[in-house]
């Protein structure tokens, strides 16, 4: 303001890692925080491991091969780490995966925002689940000319009448040089923060709905390597392997489907690295994003890195250890809900994922009781508001199982059934 006299002065917090500077700080375990959506320093150890034995191989190589590695890369990623890539992924999902579908990107934040700033009409309209990825929401919320519509989600996926009303409601012209008018952003795969994995029926349906409106589907695709009921069956097939299929088969197809993928869970969050599976037309936009030609690849050098891991074979062994162990913690965590979690209280046990989605008596506000668990037992999670567009699931708690080791989550978790097993009795007493 003109005529003020407020001096500006810089702030700086000490911080190690995201969950650092407050008093909900994961690593000291003052709180048990049953929030952090991301792999335990036990984990992250044999992670910093295979990184190393990868390093120092990659750069033996480098110095024998003109450092490639050290220039600016191809927009959408070298030829090597897309070959990798597909070989990695057709081993884990257990499908054919075409390296010419691939787009290299700092992890699956960072393809979400290259997929609205490239491909989405400014004036877009993004479609929600009404229960999602809370981050996301703050993203998609940045573009402040696009709107944001939930979609109401059932236990299978989302309400498709609902959808296809909202789209009739919404749907425009894009801008010219604009591929999308609008973009409906979900997780088919261990939903985040639901756990639920979208039926067979509606996969089918959502593309056909797709395609008749020409809007893209967005699947953050983040868990879909982390499935835990039969560790030797293959992961459910993904919306994009449904929509790309038709390549070629289809007239008119043109592709309605990425897949927005992150080694985040699966390596490690802090190499900042992930992929997109796109249509032939997305796959072009992006060649030709100037962010990333300027960019030179999104992380070239960290690509190259994970290249070698996974020639290596240490990758995949990597993606074991976090399967066989985060296994193990959900079992413990849902062992300890079955048998402590109060009367009115229900969750159903995901078969991957990250999260446990606990419902709550309706009249039950989960951010007050989350501070009331926070402050007398030291324990925490995500209020199911945080996960709403709409400020609604006030009645739902979010619980993470991956961070902490199987026996500190069973007297963590056991400890919040406790504090709401207390916390129903007082809401009762004062009904």
């Amino acid at each position: 303001m003109e005529g003020s006299t407020a001096t500006v002065q810089r702030r700086e917090v000490p911080m190690n890692h995201l969950f650092d500077g407050g008093a909900l700080n994961v690593y000291d375990q003052q709180v048990a925080n049953l929030s952090a959506g991301a792999p335990g320093p036990d984990l992250l150890g044999k992670s910093a491991q295979f990184f190393q034995q990868a390093t120092e191989e990659r750069i033996k190589y480098e110095l024998k091969n003109s450092s490639f590695l050290f220039q600016y890369g191809p927009s959408i990623g070298t030829t090597e780490f897309r070959k990798s890539l597909a070989s990695f992924l057709a081993d884990g999902y257990r499908s054919e995966i075409n390296m010419s579908d691939l787009v290299q990107t700092s992890g699956a934040t960072n393809g979400l925002h290259l997929i609205l700033s490239t491909l989405v009409d400014l004036a877009g309209v993004i479609f929600v689940d009404e229960y999602t990825y809370m981050i996301a929401l703050e993203t998609i919320a940045q573009f402040n000319t696009m709107k944001i519509v939930p979609v109401p989600l059932d236990e299978d996926g989302p309400n498709l009448a609902t959808l296809q009303a909202l789209i009739d409601q919404h749907r425009f012209e894009p801008t010219k040089g604009k591929l999308f008018w609008g973009v409906y952003y979900t997780m088919p795969t261990f939903h985040n923060p639901t756990g639920i994995v979208f039926s067979e029926e509606k996969c089918q349906q959502l593309i056909k709905l797709a395609r008749a409106t020409d809007i893209l589907i967005a699947c953050d695709d983040v868990y879909n390597l982390l499935h835990y009921a039969d560790p030797d069956a293959p992961p459910p097939k993904r919306l994009f392997a449904r929509d790309i299929a038709d390549l070629g088969r289809v007239e008119g197809w043109r592709g309605n489907v990425i897949s927005n993928g992150s080694f985040s869970k699966i390596l490690s969050p802090g190499i900042r690295l992930g992929w997109m599976e796109c249509p032939p037309r997305c796959v072009e936009a992006f060649r030709n994003s100037g962010v990333l030609m300027s960019g030179g690849a999104a992380n070239n050098y960290t690509g190259g890195v994970v290249a070698t891991l996974i020639q290596m074979g240490l990758a995949r062994r990597q993606l074991d250890h976090y399967r066989t162990n985060y296994a193990a913690r959900l079992d413990a965590m849902a062992e300890t809900l079955q048998a402590h979690l109060p009367a009115g209280c229900s969750f159903r046990k995901p078969n991957g994922g990250y999260f446990v989605w606990i419902r709550f008596p309706s009249h039950i506000d989960c951010a007050e009781f989350n501070r009331y668990c926070l402050e007398k037992y030291r324990v925490s999670a995500i209020p199911g508001v945080r996960f709403s567009f709409a400020k609604e699931a006030r009645h739902f708690l979010r619980l993470t199982f991956a961070f902490h080791e199987p026996d500190y989550l069973r007297r963590s978790v056991r400890t919040l059934c406790e504090a709401a097993r207390e916390y129903l009795e007082i809401a009762a007493s004062t009904a």
